[in-house]
């Protein structure tokens, strides 16, 4: 067999191949159905107790949150238009429609993409890739562990999960199953390409889910949550997520290894050759060790963000200062960050509009009146339907983001009015809110660059992830109840 040959990851060029866009049909109905949506909703009659700009504010909601289901244009311009709406139609004034750029938890996760690229630019990200491969790669299951451990390293200082997948892990796992003849489409591709594959993407799916900053939409859960008097830390969150997020990492993959074992078992080359790459890198040079340094006072000052009284909005701005000064990112850098920037617009419209719907007192109302038909049920069982149609209504939804939007803050609210404990109930949702993107192929940013590869079926892919939504459900309401009541939570 030949030396395999791995490339480092994080270049423009070393994702996936790309994915058709045809098919997609006429561009009219993306268009029309959000407005139709919305026009229609508008002449809604506002409940007892509801103010009548809620429903029209809830007609511009609704009308964004399809639009971004849909796509008719970029998911920041959709929610550019439905800013604007409000202000146009006199729905909200003009400074409470802009008052979203303000929120400091829109602000962290906005810094936080600016400091995760250097994690790209420095090769720190793929240096932690080649030592887990070096440590644990003799072994196939071991490659799937090591890809995954890498993915959990990178998740606090990286929000975007389709960046840690495709940007840091992709290229190496691809470049490994190809350097073991295992390819996509030439009948290879369970030879270990598609094992590696769904344990890469499986581990990202848990790993979201362990950390606030690890996700786009995990502080526009926070926010949501905030809005109805419940107060998530970036510490509480990974305090809550630790053991049921650690438990989800161990099982998985090995639940996979079962499911859709790989054909080739022990893979030596892989972590000699991560030993060599390691040698060619030579030591970290000033860059990374910078990137390194800040990484770790980032998590040294967000877990002691209360006992300090730092906000961590305020240690995410300090460590992107840190590395401008330091020359580790420069000014075009953080100009560059497109995905950066498009998340403040469509994150602050969004966390706006869903804070003026509990103001005008529409949330209030919808949850009262769903809570009086759960409430006879009990806490813990109402809270569980609900929870379960909150996760498996992904099915139909494209995107983390859409489905936070539109259903957390409703499900949240019954949760509390049926007597759910209100940190409990806000936390579980948004864990679910990321794991529950194991499904499909389309469900979250990582699914379609992993999918996309060609190592595995669309059938296969749905079947192995229903199976590990059963596995994750199991381990995080069983291991993660039992760690809760120990953390006070209920």
């Amino acid at each position: 067999m030949r030396s395999p040959e791995v490339r480092s990851g994080g270049g423009e060029h070393d994702g996936p191949p790309p994915v058709p866009r045809g098919g997609r049909g006429p561009s009219w109905p993306r268009h029309a159905v959000p407005l139709a949506l919305g026009l229609g909703a508008w002449f809604l009659p506002a409940p007892e107790g509801v103010e009548p700009a809620a429903m029209h504010l809830l007609a511009i909601f609704l009308a964004t949150i399809v639009g971004i289901v849909l796509k008719p244009l970029p998911m920041g311009a959709v929610a550019l238009v439905g800013m604007a709406a409000t202000a146009v139609t006199g729905t909200l004034e003009v400074g409470q429609a802009l008052s979203g750029f303000g929120n400091r938890v829109i602000w962290l996760i906005v810094v936080a993409f600016f400091i995760s690229r250097g994690f790209v630019k420095t090769g720190l990200g793929a240096r932690i890739a080649y030592h887990f491969m070096a440590l644990l790669g003799r072994k196939s299951l071991g490659l799937g562990y090591g890809l995954v451990a890498t993915d959990l390293v990178l998740a606090p200082a990286i929000p975007s999960n389709t960046a840690r997948a495709g940007g840091v892990v992709f290229p190496i796992l691809r470049s490994v199953a190809e350097a073991y003849g295992s390819r996509a489409h030439d009948g290879t591709a369970r030879r270990l390409g598609a094992f590696l594959t769904v344990a890469a993407f499986q581990g990202t799916v848990v790993t979201s889910a362990m950390f606030l900053t690890a996700m786009a939409a995990n502080p526009l859960a926070v926010e949501l949550a905030a809005a109805q008097d419940i107060r998530i830390t970036w510490a509480g969150w990974a305090a809550a997520a630790l053991l049921p997020g650690l438990v989800s990492l161990v099982v998985v993959p090995l639940a996979l290894y079962r499911l859709s074992p790989p054909e080739i078992r022990e893979t030596p080359e892989a972590a000699a050759l991560a030993r060599d790459r390691l040698r060619e890198l030579g030591p970290a040079g000033r860059p990374e060790k910078i990137m390194m340094g800040c990484f770790f006072l980032l998590l040294a000052l967000w877990i002691l963000a209360e006992p300090l009284g730092i906000h961590t909005t305020s240690t995410a701005l300090l460590g992107l200062a840190f590395l401008v000064v330091t020359r580790v990112l420069t000014w075009d850098d953080v100009l560059g960050e497109t995905g950066a920037w498009d998340t403040l617009v469509w994150f602050s419209a969004l966390v706006m509009m869903a804070s003026f719907l509990t103001e005008l007192g529409l949330l209030p109302w919808f949850s009262e009146a769903v809570g009086g038909w759960l409430g006879g049920w009990g806490w813990p069982w109402a809270f569980l339907g609900l929870s379960l149609v909150y996760f498996y209504s992904h099915y139909f939804f494209a995107s983390n983001t859409a489905h936070v939007s539109a259903m957390y803050a409703p499900f949240l609210a019954v949760a509390l009015a049926v007597g759910t404990p209100p940190l409990l109930a806000a936390l579980v949702l948004a864990f679910f809110s990321n794991l529950f993107s194991s499904m499909t192929h389309y469900g979250t940013g990582p699914a379609p660059v992993l999918f996309g590869a060609g190592y595995v079926e669309v059938g296969e892919w749905w079947r192995l992830g229903f199976l590990v939504s059963l596995v994750n459900l199991a381990v995080w309401l069983g291991v993660g109840g039992v760690w809760w009541k120990v953390l006070g939570l209920w």
